[in-house]
């Protein structure tokens, strides 16, 4: 490891500040060149980000993905152009022509930093808060795999940076006191606390004490004082927080927003408004480099991507010589269906599992095969069923354990499952009621846009909830979901298509919400029809009637077609665990599910929204649910036999 002498070595005070003045030159050009961005915050951040990235954490750019690597997060996404500047001039690949791109149709530079499309990005970042809670999930998953491959394969930190609104939006609420209660000593988080939003002064809007709750959660809390601009004391007050031993360290450190600018310095109107051309003119004279767009001096940039170079060599050769690679093998987050699937549980025609009972014997099979699976739910742990079958809660005292117990904490739930996903070498299965999946809507959807690998467990998917009555009864939840571009939505009609559901899981490139019954559920499929999304389930030789189900409706479709059967009318029963997955399939095996010409009724107990893409008839329900037991409470909507062979009739009368 590099020591803090050879790191201080490399840049002496002058270099210091020519690179800092040249990442505030950035900061300010190209959010001017792209008549878009935020400068302020980049410009205020510039020692902290240049003295975290040159002498604090350890990082390779010649290998950005390195497993051991130091984990770095910009909460505050919008000051995208700073980790932007800092990936350029480490040498991350990105160039100048990247900066002057910014914010521009596929440029590798966009709004807020996208993991995926630009190396050193690690998590997409946007919406306040959700990086700061996406860091928490880093550094769960750094603490259960340092203790379970030893600290010689997984050692590192996690740093993220959060503004004033990171730290009034709700989730970092929930995750900070999550992460205070398993006392995540590798988490460090700046908070840049500048006392600024876009509306103005933070006092017009909130009086937090940061320091009294942090340390109600049980955060190690360092005020750092006047100390932005000085490298050498952020340098050691880093390493203090990197020395922290039983919890998580907040450092405040206060910054002035625009700062050098001569006319925007500490006001709100540096936050979101691009300087004009002699503001930025007036502030490089002071910074003392020229007034030119875009100035990057090769000396400088030479210099510091060898330097940066040099050092995560030093981290990441003896790590790779050590041969902690191959010790990661199993964790590898591909092909976890091919192992899986021999093991996997069947279900015979006398069983009746609800799908939510039914997920929990299949990860009580994928938890013994696959030691990446880490599951938990947000205070509903049985009653979801995304519970491991060891039970053995990851805690400050047994980071060993696979089952995370997130408490009543929805929105950090699903934000902190996609930084352990994101983190890299573990798949994270949380679990809630499907109904609560709108305190999630965020952490799915920037899923989706990062394409973390996890696997959302819903319950209690509908009306048949019973008594608990409107509030707790899913009407729209399906539809909304469905038209989040990228997350794969199953819903599966039994036991067998909800273990086909976990292995479509583990395959797809991406988030996938498993939306699950509450009911028990009679063994209507073998499973086949997940692949494909959609497959037949009981056929006539002549249909004349086609009804589709999904989830606990498949089941339904199935006893109504019996009863259309015995007056006459034969229909075919098709099971859609999946509808993205079969519209996506070719024409021929589209039609070969759905015959042209043959009307199709679809049943579910929903919203009806999506289906005329595929039914002629939608039976649903496009109306909040009421309180009545479950049984009750479908009848009264028309989630039964009688009206789906009503519908059926009239339909198939028409041909």
């Amino acid at each position: 490891m590099v020591t803090q002498h050879a790191a201080r070595s490399a840049f002496d005070p002058v270099r210091d500040a020519q690179a800092i003045a040249v990442i505030r030159g950035m900061a300010m050009d190209a959010p001017f060149h792209a008549r878009s961005g935020h400068q302020g915050t980049a410009m205020a951040l510039a020692p902290l980000a240049h003295a975290l990235y040159s002498r604090v954490m350890r990082h390779d750019p010649l290998d950005p993905k390195w497993p051991n690597r130091d984990r770095f997060i910009l909460s505050a996404g919008h000051a995208s152009i700073l980790q932007y500047s800092l990936l350029w001039l480490n040498g991350y690949g990105l160039e100048v022509d990247d900066l002057r791109a910014f914010r521009q149709l596929g440029s590798a530079t966009p709004g807020h930093p996208e993991v995926g499309l630009t190396a050193g990005v690690e998590v997409t970042t946007g919406p306040l808060g959700q990086g700061f809670a996406n860091a928490v999930g880093m550094a769960i998953a750094e603490e259960h795999l340092r203790a379970t491959l030893g600290g010689d394969v997984i050692d590192h930190h996690v740093y993220v940076i959060a503004g004033d609104g990171c730290l009034m939006e709700g989730v970092s609420h929930e995750a900070a006191s999550l992460a205070g209660h398993l006392g995540l000593e590798k988490l460090i988080c700046v908070f840049d606390d500048n006392k600024i939003t876009i509306d103005g002064a933070v006092d017009l809007t909130c009086s937090d004490d940061v320091v009294g709750r942090f340390g109600s959660y049980g955060w190690n809390v360092m005020e750092a004082g006047p100390i932005s601009e000085d490298c050498d004391a952020l340098e050691a007050l880093l390493d203090r927080a990197k020395n922290t031993r039983g919890a998580p360290t907040l450092i405040v450190l206060p910054t002035r927003i625009g700062y050098p600018s001569p006319d925007f310095t500490d006001k709100h109107v540096a936050h979101g408004n691009p300087l004009a051309a002699e503001h930025i003119s007036r502030t490089k004279e002071i910074l003392g480099i020229p007034d030119e767009p875009f100035y990057a001096p090769q000396d400088l940039v030479s210099a510091y991507r060898a330097h940066v170079a040099t050092r995560g060599e030093a981290a990441r050769g003896p790590w790779v010589a050590s041969g902690a690679p191959a010790r990661l093998a199993d964790y590898a987050t591909t092909g976890l269906s091919a192992r899986l699937e021999p093991h996997l549980p069947s279900f015979e025609a006398d069983q009746t599992p609800a799908t939510r009972v039914a997920i929990q014997k299949v990860l009580s099979t994928a938890t013994g095969v696959l030691p990446n699976i880490v599951a938990g739910a947000a205070d509903l742990t049985g009653n979801t069923g995304a519970k491991l079958s060891t039970d053995r809660p990851f805690s400050r005292h047994d980071r060993l354990g696979r089952q995370i117990y997130f408490g009543v904490r929805e929105h950090a739930m699903g934000a902190v499952a996609n930084g352990i996903a994101l983190h890299g070498s573990l798949v994270p299965v949380v679990g809630t009621f499907f109904v609560f999946a709108d305190y999630m809507r965020p952490a799915l959807r920037l899923a989706t846009l990062s394409k973390a690998k996890v696997i959302f467990v819903f319950s209690h998917d509908s009306v048949g909830v019973g008594e608990d009555g409107p509030t707790h009864q899913p009407v729209e939840h399906l539809a909304s979901l469905r038209v989040i571009p990228g997350l794969q939505v199953i819903r599966p009609a039994d036991g067998n298509e909800t273990a086909a559901a976990m292995l479509a899981a583990l395959d797809h490139d991406g988030p996938t919400a498993l939306v699950l019954s509450r009911q028990n559920l009679p063994i209507v499929t073998d499973g086949n029809a997940v692949r494909r999304g959609a497959g037949v389930v009981d056929d006539a030789s002549d249909p004349q009637v086609v009804l589709v189900g999904t989830g606990s409706e498949v089941s339904l479709c199935v006893a109504a077609g019996r009863a259309l059967a015995s007056a006459g009318i034969p229909s075919r029963v098709v099971s859609m665990p999946c509808q993205s997955t079969f519209l996506a399939q070719d024409r021929t095996f589209r039609e070969s599910i759905l015959p042209p010409g043959i009307p199709v009724v679809s049943v579910e107990a929903g919203s009806t929204y999506g289906w005329a893409a595929i039914a002629h008839r939608a039976i649903g329900i496009d109306e909040f649910g009421a309180s009545a037991p479950g049984s009750v409470a479908l009848e009264h909507f028309g989630i039964c036999v009688p009206n789906v062979v009503r519908v059926a009739t009239e339909l198939a009368s028409r041909q």
